[in-house]
């Protein structure tokens, strides 16, 4: 076996990454902030970066352009646009799809009835205000990351920093809320 696949044994696959978004519903609301947060750590997700932010509704309008002319889509426009949000942008083994399994279907009523452990049953209001937003794909999230952190690059954290946090090279700080390398203060 080359020395290839005993990295490949010894470390797992490459880690993924995602965006995750805490919508106004769930930022206006600390306890709920805070148990959302947790939940990420939980689930073994590192937090690459983080940012607080309030959108104007022209954000709103350029985020959302694929939903234009779909009934829901003034609504939602204008309640991304209502309050702070929190993005994130998490790694991890399959981050994607495990972001999108904790969130739970979009419709609360339905995460509620089949999948009532994830954060949408638990804390979504309504099928607008339900929490949280995830990528749904690999080319979604590059894009989507690069909406929320324009200056975050994909292609130079998965060069560069990837093999360090999948070996586990890293350390949550407390204080700034996201995972570091471990030498880095």
């Amino acid at each position: 076996m080359g020395s290839l696949g005993h990295l490949g044994l010894r470390y797992g696959k490459v880690l993924q990454l995602t965006l995750a978004v805490i919508k106004p519903d769930a930022v206006a609301h600390p306890l709920i902030m805070e148990a959302l947060h947790q939940k990420i750590l939980e689930h073994k997700f590192s937090i690459v970066k983080s940012k607080d932010l309030v959108w104007q509704r022209q954000d709103s309008e350029r985020f959302y352009a694929e939903h234009e002319g779909r009934f829901f889509y003034q609504r939602l426009v204008e309640f991304m646009s209502s309050g702070p949000m929190r993005a994130y942008i998490l790694a991890r083994e399959d981050a994607i799809s495990y972001w999108r399994e904790l969130m739970g279907p979009t419709k609360v009523f339905r995460a509620r009835y089949t999948s009532p452990d994830t954060i949408r049953a638990q804390f979504g209001l309504t099928d607008t205000r339900n929490t949280t937003h995830g990528s749904d794909s690999a080319e979604s999230a590059q894009r989507e990351i690069t909406f929320f952190f324009p200056e975050f690059h994909v292609q130079e954290w998965m060069e560069r920093l990837e093999p360090s946090f999948r070996a586990g090279q890293v350390k949550y700080d407390q204080q700034k809320q996201i995972h570091m390398l471990s030498g880095q203060s």
